[in-house]
């Protein structure tokens, strides 16, 4: 099948109309529905189950989107090869703009994704690349967030008895991992590594993604009620490996939270009451924690400010501004912010952040 149309409007409704998406499921995220239309069943079954917890009557969406299956197409537009990030190799995406929108290619998949104003549109092998395909439903989620004001954070979230708790980082930090044991201690899960934040009435609301935690051999084993995520003949291969080899490891692993920890523990949205920067390194030195004063900005910086990417891309009409770091501070200047530093203690960490999600726990004040 060939990808024809000069604009992202053209390549949608030719898309569309070539392999109909006839098989629907409706998502609630919050206050936003969104709409999802697959080509074929065997993707809307495996999506129902992914977003079980989110699954809602069918109504009228703030967002519509359509999931074709198809083979790798290969349009003939000037991509632009994004370059990848420091300290990363390897081209993965391109894409090309049109003034109606974007078109983004996966470069190791092959999947394309288009979007602009009030189209929504994911082509390819889907069923090959469903991580790719949450994700891009996902991202539509954030962008009409963004759209409507929320800051993006790089970072976990957790609420328990009405508080709710940012976890930010860098990559690796063990955002996840942390969040995960707070859930082993009666926390609801509320987001895996993107945050929206927003003022709400007189205080702050954060929002999560429905993206269900992707863990590595290290979480899997060391977290109680996670071991069953690795297959019993990868255990014993595991087992041999030394600690720092263990955790280096970059084999995700899918863990839904109805699965191990029951439904019910995954929410969308929760009030924010602390935000913990992970800034810990597995060295074998004790874990420090305390609350910050000053220098919060820089530290906001580094851990927590999160760009869009790729898939945002505001309308020229609607006058959108980029954030910067002195927004982000301004809205976050309520916020309890705390740092974990010195050494990675998972156990310890998570005692710490009880003490700021239960008074008197201890830990925190």
């Amino acid at each position: 099948m060939n990808l024809d149309g000069a604009s992202c409007g053209e390549l949608i409704a030719s898309v569309r109309g070539r392999l109909p998406a006839e098989h629907g499921l409706t998502l609630g995220f919050g206050d936003c529905l969104v709409e999802v239309s697959c080509s074929t069943h065997a993707l809307a079954v495996v999506l129902a189950d992914y977003f079980q917890e989110f699954l809602c009557p069918p109504r009228a969406p703030d967002i519509f989107i359509s999931l074709h299956e198809s083979a790798i197409l290969h349009p003939p537009h000037p991509f632009v090869f994004k370059q990848p990030e420091p300290g990363k190799t390897g081209i993965k995406e391109a894409w090309v703009d049109f003034p109606d929108g974007r078109m983004v290619r996966k470069e190791r998949t092959g999947m394309l994704f288009l979007f602009g104003g009030e189209e929504h549109l994911a082509v390819g092998p889907c069923l090959a690349n469903t991580n790719q395909v949450v994700n891009f439903i996902n991202n539509r989620f954030i962008a009409w967030k963004l759209l409507k004001g929320s800051l993006l954070g790089h970072a976990a979230g957790v609420v328990l008895n009405n508080r709710g708790l940012a976890l930010a980082g860098i990559s690796g930090a063990g955002k996840s991992t942390l969040a995960l044991h707070l859930m082993g201690r009666g926390a609801c899960f509320v987001s895996n590594d993107r945050l929206m934040v927003e003022k709400k009435g007189t205080g702050l609301v954060m929002c999560g993604v429905g993206k269900q935690p992707r863990i590595n051999p290290g979480t899997a084993l060391t977290v109680p009620g996670l071991s069953g995520v690795i297959e019993d003949r990868d255990k014993a291969r595991y087992a041999s490996l030394s600690r720092d080899t263990l955790w280096a490891l970059e084999e995700k692993h899918d863990a839904p939270i109805h699965r191990y920890y029951g439904s019910g523990r995954f929410v969308l949205e929760a009030p924010l009451t602390g935000l913990v920067i992970l800034n810990w390194k597995p060295t074998g030195a004790p874990t420090t924690f305390r609350a910050m004063g000053a220098n919060r900005s820089a530290l906001l910086a580094s851990a927590f400010v999160k760009r869009p990417g790729l898939f945002f891309k505001p309308p020229l009409k609607r006058g959108f501004k980029a954030p910067d770091i002195s927004t982000y501070a301004a809205l976050l200047s309520s916020v309890e912010m705390f740092e974990l530093s010195g050494g990675t203690d998972f156990a310890e960490g998570a005692r710490a952040c009880l003490g700021i999600l239960s008074p008197g726990v201890g830990g925190a004040p």
